[in-house]
């Protein structure tokens, strides 16, 4: 249960006046309140405003006695010992074991098949799936001022949109494959590294930066990686639909139910994970309307993510690559609105609009399946779309050199 506040609100939290304030009188929201059987209060966000001052303790606890200790490069290659099953120092296997022990691995609530129905929609959306993840769900994040200050507090500019979207395919492969999140499965591991990874970024911004919590609250706190949780989800669900896909009912379980498991395994306590979407919707209001608009960081990040395919590895001519920025802002003004794109600083495209053909070939796909197809041939496909594309980002860019 959420519980009422007792904490003064962080300059952070106010209320939405322009960007989300949009989507819900304007965009894509209209249609999501419409799914409600009742009004939404704003006094009703309040009851979380505790969340912007809370974290992840378990994973704080581990990096502090491995990671802090021992160093990032050390702390990581042990965590990687621990998860497959080589020899480690007793004193260090102890803290991993309690580390895991405190975790429900195997919760009784968890449905593996209705699980695996989830990981197959992400499968089954191919290239469309991680344009929605790069150009709606990503992009549209860098309207709100706190959500992404960590990632300014840790260097993202300075390392590059190229880094992190190698990183977040990387991520999304993995955890997306049947079977692959279990115990020491491959995509296990990615979910472990990346709430690892969280705790470093925060503890790393609290100990050596300025960072002030009653401006952002704690970095990277719980209610903020409650709204990664929706992204993954609501808004994925919507952009999945704009795309052309329409997902059956129990595919739609099937994804709530698919990061329900995944953001348990990061951390998000069990209790704010929405089940369906009219909870995930309601969630979605307060937290976006009570976001303060995007600032100067904002629009950087936002640059930085358009010019990414520039300074890319893939495609090989310099030509190509440019074709790809304005085919992804494309993707941007028709996913998001031109009115966000405006405020985030986004150039217009016309030649990307060629793009519209993905659009189509989806539409058409869906009609196939609806008529019989079948959809496993469109899993399968889709699957074998995002793994070529992992492989690309492994080939040419993880070697990407800073600033790209």
């Amino acid at each position: 249960m959420i519980t009422k506040p007792k904490l003064e609100a962080p300059f952070r939290y106010k209320h939405n006046t322009s960007s989300f304030a949009h989507y819900w009188s304007a965009g894509a929201g209209v249609e999501l309140l419409h799914k409600l059987d009742k009004n939404l209060d704003l006094k009703e966000a309040e009851a979380y405003i505790p969340l912007l001052f809370k974290s992840d303790d378990l994973a704080d606890k581990l990096v502090e006695e491995v990671h802090l200790k021992f160093g990032f490069a050390a702390g990581h290659r042990m965590l990687i010992d621990y998860l497959e099953n080589r020899t480690l120092a007793q004193y260090v296997r102890f803290i991993f074991d309690d580390f895991f022990a405190k975790i429900d691995l195997e919760p009784n609530w968890v449905d593996w098949d209705l699980l695996a129905v989830g990981q197959r929609l992400c499968q089954r959306g191919g290239l469309t799936s991680l344009i929605v993840l790069r150009d709606y769900c990503l992009m549209g994040g860098y309207e709100s001022a706190a959500i992404n200050k960590p990632l300014i507090y840790t260097g993202a500019l300075e390392k590059g949109a190229v880094r992190r979207l190698s990183d977040t395919v990387e991520f999304w492969v993995q955890i997306t494959k049947p079977g692959n999140i279990h115990y020491r499965k491959e995509g296990f591991k990615q979910i472990v590294r990346t709430r690892i990874m969280h705790a470093l970024s925060r503890k790393h911004i609290q100990k050596k930066t300025d960072w002030d919590e009653s401006s952002w609250g704690k970095p990277l706190n719980t209610w903020d990686m409650l709204a990664t949780h929706l992204g993954f989800t609501q808004v994925f669900l919507v952009g999945l639909r704009k795309m052309g896909l329409e997902p059956t009912k129990e595919e739609v379980a099937g994804l709530f139910h698919f990061w329900k498991y995944v953001s348990h395994l990061l951390g998000v306590p069990l209790e704010l994970l929405a089940d369906n979407e009219e909870e995930a919707i309601e969630q979605l209001y307060y937290w976006t309307m009570t976001q303060r608009e995007g600032d100067a960081d904002s629009k950087s990040l936002a640059h930085a993510l358009q010019e990414e395919p520039i300074h890319a590895f893939y495609p090989k001519t310099a030509l190509m690559r440019k074709m790809m920025r304005e085919i992804h802002l494309f993707y941007n003004h028709y996913l998001l609105g031109d009115y966000s794109c405006s405020l985030l600083g986004l150039s217009k495209t016309t030649i990307g609009r060629l793009a519209v053909a993905n659009i189509w070939r989806n539409r058409k796909h869906e009609k196939l399946i609806v008529e019989g197809a079948d959809r496993q041939i469109y899993i399968d496909a889709g699957a074998l779309e995002q793994e070529n594309v992992r492989k690309l980002y492994e080939k040419f860019n993880r070697q990407a050199p800073r600033g790209s």
